[in-house]
């Protein structure tokens, strides 16, 4: 490995007198990276027609492989590059090709799995290649286990002047969990403060993968792009299919058309599939006729067949109208013979572990809203929903989201897709109630936690979720970040260096405090140098309580949250402080509380408007001042007893916007 490495060292420094070419040496062969910018290079052979090509090539050239990495290193810029590469697009025509929603291309972030279908052609026969660009963000984490199940192999895509990070290491044991072929690639080489031999070596103790088969690339420039591919075609293993057996098809991902209905993304096992063949789902036992078959490349294109072991899309004539309908991880079969077809194993669909209240600015809109909602929903069925109503709020909707990201997505989708004005309550998670009867509950709303004295009784022991977290960052952060891990109730698991200088710490937390901006605080603390992967680890027994806001003793139904004892002092004495700040003075005292059941954690007034009732007294002596006053006193607490606080909508919005 040592030798390895200076032979590196050798060719870079060579690289610094001539700048025509870069050679890096392996034991096998020599790797020529050519600094020439990247033009579109199309394949030999001639494009000719697309059916046909694909009709002439046997299912032991086809490859299915994803792109698997950190966010932000590079999965979408090396998807377009491949299909330049290939001829499926113009160069240079779109950038991000394969992320087709607004919110993925201003964040510079995927956000659903994309698909699309390559020829390749490689020592002058044709490949059929099918690539998937995956989400790099822990919260998206169910959109690439799904892509797993539609490939033989993963790219492991890294970017060099990073090295392996959080999410790096969690794709890798997902993909490998799942047998997945992996090719090391390693990208960003042109930066000046890349660090491929720190990378390699990372790559080489982290996953137990030989440097010598990384492939070093540019995709934003370009630089040895072309190498990837053929390393594709000779190290992942192609499909294992017979289109002479019944039809086994496997859905994989779904999304909506107005004018087609549930388009389903499907990859087939076995058998072929046509249209007009009439199908059957071993999930809800429904009927369907195929209307169209068809790759995609990059955008829909209709085909005759899709066989054994090729990934397209089907819609059904007359069409699929629930997205419901679409189970992920069904088997369908043709009609007949279902006998003959053993269903696959499906995968777990993911649970929503953040929560939060959504209601319109002016109720006026809900139902526009709650359309606005549904067509979302359509295209991401992770999200759950339930309505809602508040007195101060009016009526809204509890929706479940898999992630504080997922949440933050999905809300900018509302404003800029819809053009929705929304007010958000802050993320809360669910907690599992155990009665001394055995009955469990999950209680995701805070207005139906057991905070009565009634209820409390019954209550055998409360429930939080904890996540294992896993951080890495340089290692002159440790103190900070373990600092900051330790103050949100987190318990240390393990700690290694992964090189001299980066550190992998991994912590059980509780899934609450993950929530309220953690990470955050994580990259305020490491100026950004730290990256945050969790999964989830189990439920323990919790002393829980329900902070509630008051105002003149009545309880807001819009503020309250359910937390650890521990935090009910120091959020309870933000919120009287903020709240106080946003609502308007009355002609009576206003008093604002922080309570848990009837203890008050913590307490503001707001001073009432001030008439002196004395000023038409000249020369008078003080018995009939004080009376005046005692009078106006006597007053003010009638008004109290009858009048409500009259809290502004704009006051809610101001005090829940982040």
């Amino acid at each position: 490995m040592r030798s390895w490495l200076q032979v590196f060292a050798r060719r870079r420094a060579a690289l610094s007198t001539s700048s025509a070419s870069i050679s890096i040496w392996s034991r096998s062969n020599a790797r020529h990276l050519a600094t020439t910018p990247f033009r579109h290079a199309p394949n030999t052979a001639p494009l000719g027609d697309l059916e046909t090509r694909i009709a002439a090539i046997p299912i032991e050239r086809y490859r299915n492989f994803c792109i698997v990495a950190h966010v932000d290193h590079g999965k979408s810029t090396l998807s377009d590059r491949l299909l330049e590469l290939t001829g499926t697009i113009q160069a240079g025509a779109n950038k991000q090709v394969l992320d087709k929603l607004d919110v993925e291309r201003e964040r510079g972030i995927t956000v659903k799995a994309q698909t699309c279908s390559m020829i390749y052609n490689h020592k002058g026969e044709d490949y059929l290649l099918h690539l998937v660009d995956t989400p790099g963000h822990v919260d998206f984490r169910a959109e690439v286990s799904r892509s797993y199940a539609s490939c033989g192999g993963a790219l492991l895509l890294v970017d060099a002047s990073q090295g392996v990070q959080a999410q790096t290491v969690a794709n890798f044991y997902l993909a490998f969990a799942q047998g997945l072929t992996l090719v090391p690639i390693l990208n960003k080489v042109d930066l000046p403060h890349a660090d491929p031999p720190r990378a390699l070596e990372q790559m080489h103790d982290t996953f137990e993968l030989d440097p010598d088969a990384a492939v070093l690339v540019s995709a934003k420039t370009g630089l040895n792009v072309e190498s990837v591919l053929p390393a594709v075609i000779e190290r992942i293993p192609a499909p294992v299919g017979d289109t002479k057996k019944p039809l086994r098809l496997f859905l994989v991902d779904s999304w909506y058309s107005s004018y087609k209905g549930v388009i389903l993304l499907v990859r087939i096992f076995d058998g072929e599939l046509r249209a007009g063949d009439q199908i059957v789902s071993f999930a809800t036992g429904l009927k369907y006729t195929v209307g169209e078959v068809g790759i995609m490349y990059p955008d829909q294109t209709p085909q005759k067949v899709l066989r054994a072991g090729q990934v397209g899309y089907v819609y059904f004539n007359p069409s699929m109208r629930k997205s419901s309908e679409a189970k992920i991880g069904d088997t369908y079969a043709k009609l007949g013979f279902q006998d003959q077809v053993q269903p696959l194993p499906g995968f777990e669909e993911p649970k929503p572990m953040v929560f939060v209240a959504a209601f319109p600015v002016d109720q006026g809109e809900f139902e526009r809203l709650e359309d606005s909602i549904n067509q979302l929903l359509l295209n991401d069925r992770s999200v759950t929903i339930q309505k809602e109503s508040s007195l101060a709020l009016g009526a809204g909707f509890r929706l479940g989201f898999l992630g504080t990201l997922h949440c933050s997505v999905f809300e900018d989708r509302l404003r800029q897709e819809h053009g929705t004005s929304i007010i958000i309550t802050p993320p809360t998670v669910p907690f599992k109630v155990l009665y001394k009867d055995g009955k469990e509950v999950v209680i995701t709303n805070p207005a139906e936690f057991p905070d009565s004295e009634e209820t409390r009784r019954n209550v055998a022991e409360l429930r939080e979720p904890y996540v294992l977290s896993t951080l890495t960052f340089p290692e002159e952060y440790l103190g900070k970040v373990m600092e900051l891990c330790e103050t949100n109730r987190g318990e240390q698991k393990s700690m290694e260096y992964f090189t001299s200088s980066q550190v992998i710490l991994k912590y059980e937390m509780p899934l609450a405090h993950l929530v309220d901006d953690f990470f955050g605080k994580l990259k305020s603390a490491t100026k950004g140098y730290a990256t945050l992967d969790y999964e989830e680890a189990e439920w323990r027994v919790s002393n829980i309580v329900k902070l509630q806001l008051l105002v003149n003793k009545e309880p807001v139904d819009a503020i309250s949250r359910v937390m650890h004892h521990s935090q009910v002092r120091h959020v309870g004495k933000q919120w009287v402080e903020k709240f106080k700040e946003h609502v308007d003075r009355q002609m009576f005292e206003v008093v604002i509380q922080a309570a848990v059941g009837r203890q008050i954690i913590a307490r503001e007034t707001l001073k009432p408007f001030r008439k002196d009732v004395t000023q038409k007294l000249h020369a008078a002596d003080k018995t009939r001042r004080m009376k005046l006053l005692e009078k106006q006193k006597e007053g003010r607490k009638k008004l109290k007893a009858v009048g409500n606080v009259v809290i502004e909508h704009t006051a809610f919005q101001a005090f829940l916007a982040k």
